[in-house]
């Protein structure tokens, strides 16, 4: 008799209603399974094109250079030091291992260490320059270039040569990209010692 009654009068399911408890577990198991994200996010393209700004394989090795001067000559901008964080998506040494990147064997793999010798008193002519020209570019081989650069600094009579040594990797995951292996200042730049 209650069987007969609740065919009768069948009520409508909604997608706003409640559901009766006979469909709670089935709704849990849908909720379960919408609650997995999405393989790209909903900004992931947003995100993809503010993405930090270094290496690319479309850059030539001149551009290269040009794009870590540009980012030194506005080191500050948009925060602290960001030219230097440029410097370092550029630099083609292994963290894991002493480089040659500044000259002298230096333990560069954090970032703090490579900071600080930007801020020595021979590289922070760099650091918010005025003025640069171009001395001489080489392309060494196929795959390595190097370009001397005079830099004026934006402190009264502050002028240094600096030469950057770019080598493109072949294979691997940068593979094709043009990388600094090494910025040299002209001079004997760390005679005087340098705590980093």
């Amino acid at each position: 008799m209650s069987f007969s009654s609740s065919l009768s009068s069948p009520q409508p399911l909604s997608l706003f209603s409640k559901p009766s408890s006979g469909c709670k577990a089935a709704i849990s198991r849908f909720r379960a399974s919408a609650d997995v994200p999405d393989f790209l996010s909903a900004d992931w393209l947003e995100s993809r094109r503010k993405r930090p700004f270094g290496p690319r394989l479309s850059f030539s090795a001149e551009e290269a250079v040009r794009y870590q001067l540009d980012a030194l000559m506005f080191n500050d901008q948009p925060r602290q030091d960001y030219g230097i964080e440029v410097m370092y998506r550029f630099a083609g040494f292994d963290p894991f291992e002493r480089s040659t990147y500044f000259g002298p064997f230096f333990d560069l793999g954090q970032f703090e260490r490579f900071r600080r010798i930007f801020h020595h008193s021979t590289y922070r002519v760099l650091l918010g320059h005025r003025e640069r020209k171009i001395l001489s570019s080489l392309h060494v081989k196929e795959n390595r270039y190097k370009q001397r650069v005079w830099i004026r600094g934006a402190r009264p009579e502050e002028e240094e040569t600096f030469q950057f040594t770019m080598v493109q990797r072949v294979g691997g995951c940068w593979d094709g990209y043009w990388l600094t292996e090494s910025l040299l200042h002209d001079g004997d730049t760390f005679s005087g010692g340098v705590a980093y």
